[in-house]
């Protein structure tokens, strides 16, 4: 279950910090964001989650708007994992999980 939940963690933490470089280079790049490579890799990492958050949302959540909801969403899924663990190592030993 423990390799479980950090295999979990790691495949979460990806598009985490594949959206969080989106977000900045957004603000750094401006319109021009579109012709960077970095932008549109990272655009790439992330597209399986965000493909997702956008076929769960409704229609009135406009596309711009799709990788922030995907943010927050696997931030949260993230943090329920990161407890979860904690509280997997609190039962099995800390010692075990090391």
């Amino acid at each position: 279950m423990l390799t479980f939940l950090n295999l979990l963690q790691l495949v979460l933490y990806i598009p985490l910090l594949a959206l969080l470089g989106q977000g900045l280079l957004y603000v750094l790049a401006g319109p021009r964001r579109q012709d960077n490579f970095f932008y549109k890799l990272l655009q790439l990492l992330s597209k399986p989650f965000t493909v997702v958050v956008r076929k769960i949302t409704p229609a009135k959540v406009a596309d711009r708007h799709v990788p922030v909801v995907t943010f927050f969403l696997v931030l949260l899924i993230y943090l329920v994992v990161t407890f979860e663990k904690i509280s997997l190592c609190v039962q099995i030993g800390i010692e075990s999980c090391r």
